[in-house]
């Protein structure tokens, strides 16, 4: 058989193989396979066994508040060991949930974190904290994501409703999500990862200086250093 007809018959395949479409219902490696197959989605995901592809992403109500946000937690990433960051990962949580996150911060798999990286690259599990930039996909974000993430045992969850410049920060508390408050600052602060403060009016206003200012204070804080320490005895 020449190569010209191995390379016909491999097109072939390929373009048997259906398009991803919002609305499917699969399994999560079929997800995965119709997913590679489709270069031109730049996010789709696998939710309780539905597929959701992403509407285009607008600058002003996602791409801006996005950075802002890695920004924030590349900060604390950078200066705390044992603990790393992903920009807009696709993360297996569950045979039925495989969600392209916004960011996700989580503590590695050798100083005890929940998740592992798979030897084909992808984070499996269920990541200490999600952050959510919910623009159009702020029902889903709301809904059902947020029964998803604290059904799996995600322990912090961020939605920052881009629309309405409205954040939220929830920690899983006895198996429901809770409301993080803020403290008389209005800062508010990661019980799972002691450092990371947020001064939420001002990531809202887009002060990225005052937000940045506050998340070092965190940093220096006597917490966060016996938070390293607790992930190097790990």
């Amino acid at each position: 058989m020449s190569m010209q007809s191995i390379d016909l018959q491999s097109r072939s395949a390929r373009r048997s193989l259906p398009p991803l479409q919002s609305g499917d219902r699969l399994t999560r490696s079929e997800f995965e396979r119709r997913y590679a197959d489709a270069p031109q989605i730049k996010k789709a995901e696998l939710i309780e066994g539905i597929v959701y592809v992403a509407s285009p992403l607008p600058h002003e109500q996602h791409g801006k508040p996005h950075s802002r946000v890695m920004t924030w937690l590349g900060i604390y990433q950078a200066m705390t060991p044992g603990v790393d960051l992903s920009d807009a990962p696709t993360v297996r949580l569950d045979l039925d949930n495989e969600p392209q996150l916004d960011a996700v911060l989580f503590i590695k798999a050798e100083a005890g974190g929940q998740t592992q990286v798979s030897s084909d690259g992808y984070i499996e599990g269920s990541p200490e904290l999600i952050v959510e930039i919910a623009a159009s996909s702020a029902a889903i974000d709301t809904g059902i994501k947020k029964q998803v993430y604290r059904r799996n045992g995600v322990l912090e969850y961020v939605i920052w409703q881009s629309y309405e410049n409205q954040l939220e920060w929830f920690q899983l508390v006895e198996d429901e999500y809770r409301p993080l408050m803020p403290d008389g600052d209005g800062v508010l602060r990661s019980r799972v990862f002691p450092g990371l403060w947020l001064a939420v009016a001002s990531l809202l206003r887009e002060d990225m200086v005052k937000v940045l200012a506050v998340v070092q204070e965190g940093l220096n804080s006597s917490e966060h250093a016996a938070f390293i320490q607790q992930l190097q005895q790990n």
